[in-house]
Order: structure tokens, then sequence, then C-alpha cells
């Protein structure tokens, strides 16, 4: 899918390679047959927070999670009720290409979305089983290890994007998301020779885990940019639905503003689960560039990732309803309103744009604050380091912490009310 280029020198810092394992011998003389990318792995956050809990004396107050990003709010009536009456469906194999209806019922999501005036849905759809699975497939699919590739992301990130890269024989770098920066990347700031490597660039807007989102203009400048340089853009929008006023911008609405309908090296990523409370359904599509998702197609026949023909008819009656993602938008906007009620003043913290996430400074170590609050108060928090990487000494998530406002509303304000109570105390 990429332009081919002759490779060029450039050092990306803090991605080092390790040697390959390949090449060395066990102990019993025989090759050691594993990836030797896989020792490249970072262990995921949610081990780094078990390690940082492990020595903490038990707290005898109720547990209260604010810490994983697992939508709590009921799952609709109805989309339950097609899962319950397509049983018979489980004799059938699913095709990877997704059943037409489904296709066309996002299809018409997407137009009524994002503004579109056309899609087509039997090239320009793909259904997938959730982001997570497609933004790791997509990867392998994209990436061409032959030609030292970079993959740009930002930095806090989704930690897929990054063992994807890693997996695919790529290398990650890092475009840090600070206060300075509006909490997105600085494009402006990646270098002409970087552009030239850059094979793939992941966004994610809004952002997780800072609900920070990109502009029309500035998604627009970056399409110029893939033009130019020769990449594919991976914009993952599951937060997408999930806003207090104003709806944010996706990609391929951008791409229809700039008159590009064929969405060429554009493909964005959704799911069901934040905007639907579905995340057990696994259910999301990738939509785009229709030679890009034809090969992504060809990879996933292979890779043997089908959605279950009961889920895709689950998922065609949630896209085709609006009426419950409002009422769920209104649960979180309520929750935000409470939490910051609390919150607002002893907290460096601020309302996102989207999301459900709460991104707010801590007045000391952002693991230490964790650790404190786990033991003195039983509520879950994951230090902002955990979702970043240092580059030349910073990590933009230290002594930051990621709040999930996923769990009920009388949750949420005893979690505040209780965050508040060790801040008394600092």
């Amino acid at each position: 899918m990429m332009v081919n280029r002759s490779p060029t020198r450039h050092s990306v810092k803090n991605c080092n390679r390790p040697s390959n394992k390949n090449s060395t011998l066990r102990t019993t003389g025989t090759p050691d047959p594993m990836n030797p990318d896989l020792e490249r792995l970072h262990p995921y956050p949610f081990e780094k927070l078990k390690a940082l809990f492990s020595d903490l004396p038990a707290s005898d107050k109720s547990p209260i999670a604010l810490s994983i990003g697992e939508p709590k709010h009921p799952s609709p009536d109805f989309v339950q009720q097609v899962l319950r009456d397509s049983t018979a469906r489980l004799s059938n194999y699913p095709t990877t290409a997704g059943l037409p209806q489904l296709s066309e019922a996002i299809g018409e999501w997407l137009k009524r979305r994002f503004h579109l005036q056309s899609i087509n849905p039997s090239s320009q759809v793909l259904p997938v089983n959730g982001t997570r699975e497609a933004l790791f497939s997509f990867t392998q699919a994209v990436v061409d290890r032959q030609r030292q590739p970079l993959v740009l992301m930002p930095n806090p990130f989704y930690q897929i994007y990054e063992g994807a890269t890693l997996l695919a024989g790529g290398e990650p770098m890092y475009l840090p998301c600070t206060d300075a920066t509006g909490l997105q990347p600085n494009f402006d700031a990646v270098s002409e020779d970087t552009w030239m490597r850059t094979q793939l660039l992941f966004i994610c807007t809004p952002g997780n885990p800072t609900g920070a989102t990109l502009s029309k203009a500035q998604l627009k400048a970056l399409i110029q940019l893939a033009d130019k340089y020769d990449f594919v853009i991976a914009s993952d929008e599951c937060y997408s639905e999930i806003y207090r006023d104003t709806p944010p911008v996706g990609l391929l609405e951008a791409c229809a503003e700039l008159g590009r309908h064929d969405y060429r090296r554009c493909v964005v990523f959704h799911s069901l689960s934040k905007r639907s409370n579905l995340p057990g359904l696994r259910s999301g599509f990738v939509a785009g560039d229709n030679e890009v998702l034809k090969q992504f197609l060809r990879y996933r026949t292979y890779h043997g990732c089908a959605m279950p023909i009961q889920h895709q008819l689950a998922s065609i009656a949630a896209w085709n309803d609006e009426e419950h993602v409002e009422i769920n938008r209104a649960l979180y906007r309520e929750k935000f309103d409470a939490v910051l009620d609390i919150l607002g003043d002893p907290l460096k913290v601020s309302a996102p744009e989207a999301g459900f996430y709460l991104w707010p400074q801590t007045p000391i170590s952002d693991e230490e604050f964790a650790q404190r609050l786990q033991a003195e108060y039983n509520v879950t928090v994951l230090p902002g380091r955990y979702l970043s990487r240092t580059i030349d000494g910073n990590n933009p998530g230290q002594n930051r912490i990621r709040m999930a406002l996923v769990a009920p509303l009388e949750e949420c304000i005893e979690g505040a009310k209780r965050i508040k109570a060790l801040l008394d105390t600092l």
C-alpha cells in the first residue's frame, strides 16, 4: 500500500530494538523459535498498577474503581433482545466481510453523523470485532518492515498502537500531548525527515486519556501531509459519541469537505463499546480508503476474525438507533458536573472536550497519589505515567492520573469525596 522508497538513516530515541534472539541458541542448543519482537512489548498499564498495589494494606472501605474505561451503563434492552432472537444463527459461519445489511447500516450512520455525501458500504466499510482487535491487525497489514518504518502516535496513548507497531517490525515515535500543545500532538514540530519515514500515523480524537479533540483544520492539514509523504492516517474515534455539546469532527468528515470521497490514505475506527455500552459485544468497524480496506480484508480473511452473525444483527439495531446514545451522553454529563463540582477547586482538573475520562494533575507523584488513594480510601485510579513514554527525560503523563467516570453516579460522587479527603491531607 506504500510507495517504494529508499531507506534513509534516522534515529528514534527510546525505541531501541533488542538483538535478534533467533540468532542465539538456547542452552539445549536449539534455536529460539519465538518472535523476538515479543521482547519489545512493555507491560500493560494494569500490570504495572497491580505491581504498584501489591504490598498495600487492605482497606475497610468499599472499593470504587475509576481506573478502567469499561462502560457500566446498562446495555440497550432492544439490542439484548436481538441477540436472544438470533441464536439460531449460531449454526452458520460468519463471513469476514460481514452481512451487507450491517455495512449498509454503518454507512448510513456515517453519513448522518459526519455529513458525508457518499460512502460505499461494500468497499469502504468493514465490520470488526471492536477497535482494539482492528487497530492491532490493521497495523500488521499496513506496515512494511523492510523500509525502516516509523509509526507516529500521541503520547500518552492507547498501548495497542505501540504493541501493534513493535510486532509489525516498525519503530514507534511518540508525539507529546501537553497543556502547551492543547493535549494533542504538535504536528508542526515533526521534522520532514520523520514524515518521509512515516508509514502510519495514529491519531486519537477524542483522545484517551486527555479527551482533547483535533479540529477540522488540523485534520485537513494532516491529510495534506499524508498526500505529500505517502502515509496512512488511522483515526481512533471510538469516544466520538460521548460529548457535552458539540459533536467532535471526524477524519472522513474533513476528507469530505476537501472533496475526497475516496477517503484516500484515511481510515477511521469506531466501536459500539462506548457509544452503546456494549463492550462485551466486541463490535465496531473500520471505514475509509477502499484500496487500503481491500488489503486489510485480505489480511483478515487469513486472520480468522469474522464477527458472529448474531452480533452483527444486534449491531445493526444499535447503529440504527440514536435515542439510547443521547441518554448515555446525558448520564456522563451528570457525572462530570457532579464530580467537578467536588474536585474543581482542590484539584487541577477541567472537563474534557469529549470522552469519559478526567486527566487531572496531582500535587504529588502520580504513583504515590494512586497508592495512597488505594490504601487509605480504596479508590483505584491509573497513574498517568503508565499511559506514556519518557522521551528526552520528559513523560507527559507524569504527575497526572486518569479517572474513568464509568461507575454509577453515586459511586463517582463518593469517589470524588474520597479523593478530596486525600487532597485535604496533602
